[in-house]
């Protein structure tokens, strides 16, 4: 998926990957089925099944947190630690609709857990990481990375203006779905 796409329609939104599905219909064949979603601003692998027990199925081991999900990020600055997991609860922040989360370590916020890894690094101003969420909270990559001062590039609602470099840099949300792996 591309960034900027929506995997789903919404309020005002015209065309999204759902929506798009009916392209892949065969003859006789029931309609493909999104198994899961990607945020609009994040690219990569979205799963799709054929069929109601594929999308049952696969659905089964998203719910079950079996299916792994790695992204790659760039992000602003290099992490002191290289190699390591965020651990901080999540929570809707009040005010926002629903739209954004933020760190809360009160009763209201939901366990969240993300490994990651410096993969490279340009000097000191940027780098390169692997995120996998060991849990599946709404913007959980995002508010972590912002959450440790390292917000990803271009993701101006959690890193505010930080998270924007300077020169030709794209100002585009650099997060992408990379891969799945699915028993």
């Amino acid at each position: 998926k591309p960034p900027g796409l929506a995997t789903q329609g919404g309020s005002g939104m015209r065309e999204h990957v759902d929506g798009l599905l009916d392209a892949f219909m065969r003859e006789g064949d029931p309609r493909p089925r999104l198994v899961h979603r990607l945020d609009k601003d994040t690219s990569g692998v979205l799963l799709v099944a054929r069929t109601p027990g594929s999308a049952a199925f696969f659905s089964r081991r998203f719910s079950g947190r079996t299916a792994r999900k790695i992204y790659w990020a760039l992000v602003v600055g290099v992490p002191d630690i290289e190699d390591g997991l965020i651990e901080l609860p999540l929570a809707r922040q009040p005010g926002t609709g629903g739209e954004k989360m933020m760190v809360d370590e009160s009763e209201r916020g939901q366990t969240a857990r993300t490994r990651y890894r410096v993969v490279d690094r340009a000097g000191n101003r940027a780098a390169w990481v692997e995120l996998q969420p060991l849990t599946g909270r709404t913007h959980q990559l995002r508010v972590h990375m912002a959450a440790i001062g390292h917000p990803i590039v271009g993701d101006g609602k959690y890193g505010g203006q930080d998270a924007f470099l300077t020169g030709s840099i794209s100002r585009k949300m650099h997060l992408h779905a990379r891969r799945l792996i699915i028993d």
